[in-house]
């Protein structure tokens, strides 16, 4: 069996559950968002990144990130925010928030200290009434993360209509029974909980992209891309050269080129260079090992080379991105 590319990269960018709880709105209701660099000293100190998720149990509702983009939200979507963009959740789109930024902010504050319970109630205690799972999560967006860099800012996404869709339901209904009878470990599950939520939504995702979609996962699915993304991932010290990969991938060099860059965004060699340099990055926060270890097992001969090219791709040197890392939350 190939290297399974999502699982690749989600452990590669360090996904990590950071805030798991349920919404039960009454009509009228209205919470605002703000920016994830806001509250991610809150609920995981140490993110470079908060994603945000939400998948609708029951209802409906507007979702609107200011100036940008809105779209109305029904029972069985699921909405991801993968930038971290200042957002609101609304009963109508000319809804003024109940929750505002302060308001939430300190939510977060109560619910990161275990003060709230999973299940919260929000709004005028009217009708029509909506329920939503919320899920924050942090992980790498720094130097590269190929999975969310090409997804839209605001991602509204159907509920497989497969038998799929009954695995998320099961971990959706986990979550509340651990929720529903705690015990100990009962705030760590559900946030494993919630991270392979994220997985599975991002699955049902890449199984229903249209065929015109582009970004990563466009690459992953089409057959001659997502043979050469799968060998730089699973020889990513490999020498490679446009021609191998063109061999590979039974193209011309200009055909591959060109197509590659269509959907994932990069060149071959850019993201090659890309997806080294988020791995050196990992390898660098995570332990003790030598620059030049890391360079060597990223593909450079020498400590020199690996530097003067992660200096160039990140900006700073890889001496200072682990003292960075060290600290608290890369710039």
């Amino acid at each position: 069996m190939g290297t399974d590319l999502l699982s690749d990269v989600l452990g590669t960018v360090k996904l990590t559950g950071a805030l798991f709880f349920m919404v039960d709105a009454s009509f009228p209701w209205g919470i605002e968002v703000p920016h994830s660099a806001a509250f991610s000293p809150i609920i995981l100190p140490r993110a470079q990144h908060i994603v945000s998720y939400h998948i609708i149990l029951k209802g409906s509702g507007w979702a609107c990130i200011p100036n940008l983009t809105s779209t109305r939200f029904e029972a069985g979507d699921i909405l991801v925010l993968p930038y971290g963009d200042p957002y609101s959740m609304l009963s109508e789109p000319d809804q003024t928030p109940e929750f505002d930024i302060e308001t939430t902010l300190e939510f977060f504050r109560e619910m990161a200290r275990g003060n709230l319970p999973f299940s919260v109630r929000e709004g005028g205690g009217g009708s029509p009434q909506s329920k939503f799972v919320c899920g924050f999560l942090g992980c790498d967006m720094q130097p590269f993360n190929p999975l969310l860099s090409t997804l839209p800012r605001l991602l509204r996404i159907k509920r497989s209509p497969d038998g799929r869709a009954g695995l998320l339901s099961r971990l959706i209904d986990l979550t509340i029974s651990e929720a529903d009878k705690p015990r100990l470990g009962g705030s760590a599950i559900r946030l494993r909980l919630s991270e392979l939520i994220f997985v599975e939504v991002m699955r049902q995702y890449l199984e229903n992209l249209p065929a015109h979609e582009t970004g990563w996962l466009s690459g992953l699915r089409d057959p001659a891309i997502g043979k050469v993304l799968t060998v730089l991932h699973e020889q990513p010290a490999y020498p490679w050269t446009l021609n191998e990969l063109a061999s590979r991938a039974r193209m011309s060099r200009a055909a591959l080129a060109k197509r590659f860059t269509h959907l994932v965004g990069h060149a071959p060699m850019q993201y090659l260079t890309l997806w080294r340099m988020q791995m050196a990055a990992r390898l660098l926060a995570d332990g003790p090992m030598k620059v030049a270890a890391v360079g060597r097992a990223i593909g450079y001969e020498s400590e020199a080379a690996f530097s003067r090219a992660f200096k160039k791709t990140v900006g700073v040197s890889p001496a200072a991105w682990r003292g960075v890392a060290a600290g608290t939350n890369l710039p």
